[in-house]
């Protein structure tokens, strides 16, 4: 571990890009483009809303998609960043991410099948407008669910890296403690959350999250502007011992 290859400062630099993207496509998409066009609690102006602004609510479609491929590349660039310090783990940090943006897809086919609700094919005229705009909001609703479901993958993936991103010393302790600590919260709070839907009201929904959210965020801006560091060597052998000058001893290090 305590050489860096040049794949390992690529994916660096490639995990910090991709890491941000994340962060921007979501934000725009969730909260600029599609969140404005949800009425709470009354689906018939959230559906007038959609089919005036269809649009917008395509282009939302799309950073769904957009940030599902993104999180493939991230998680593709973590695998070969971490991957020297423990294979098996950062396999598994890798496909519990992987799960996540494949949830963050059902979102995106949620959101593609109320605007089918909302159109204007003949075969939906069987049912009242009424009806169709309280199915066209409950395939939104659904976006709530998958993201739930999916948070504790989320959640265990980047406890999983953060413990990774310690053990290697690649990036500051301080920053990996406070990983580790701010993602198993979240998978705390996720399980408890699904096991009681009004946790929220004790523990605001931002809060189980936004701790880990910042830490990613925090890794994406050192691993683009600071990349990653070797570890700590080993100290060297106390006085009066003898020193291992055998050409086998040295070996490992380089396997």
């Amino acid at each position: 571990m305590n050489t860096i290859d040049n794949s390992q400062r690529t994916a660096a630099k490639i995990a910090g890009v991709t890491g941000l993207l994340a962060v921007a496509i979501v934000v725009f998409g969730n909260y600029v483009l599609l969140s404005p066009l949800i009425v709470p609690r009354d689906a018939a102006e959230t559906a007038r809303n959609i089919m005036v602004h269809e649009t917008q609510a395509r282009v939302a479609l799309i950073c769904f998609l957009l940030y599902s491929a993104n999180v493939v590349v991230l998680l593709a660039a973590l695998y070969v960043i971490l991957k020297p310090v423990d294979r098996i783990l950062a396999l598994i940090g890798a496909l519990f991410r992987l799960v996540f943006a494949v949830l963050w897809l059902l979102a995106t086919l949620n959101l593609l099948g109320s605007l089918r609700l909302l159109g204007t094919v003949p075969y939906l005229q069987v049912f009242q407008p009424d009806h169709l705009q309280a199915l066209a909001r409950l395939q939104i609703a659904a976006n709530f669910d998958d993201y739930y479901i999916g948070l504790p993958f989320f959640g265990l993936a980047a406890t999983i890296c953060a413990y990774l991103w310690l053990k290697s010393g690649y990036i500051p302790k301080t920053l990996a403690v406070f990983g580790v600590i701010s993602s198993g919260w979240c998978v705390v709070c996720a399980f408890i959350f699904l096991v009681f839907p009004n946790f929220n009201k004790v523990v605001n929904d931002y809060w189980f999250d936004s701790p880990m959210a910042l830490f990613e965020l925090a890794v994406s801006v050192w691993l683009l502007f600071k990349g990653i560091g070797a570890s700590t060597p080993s100290k060297p052998n106390r006085v009066g011992s003898r020193p291992s000058t055998s050409a086998s001893s040295r070996l490992p290090l380089f396997l």
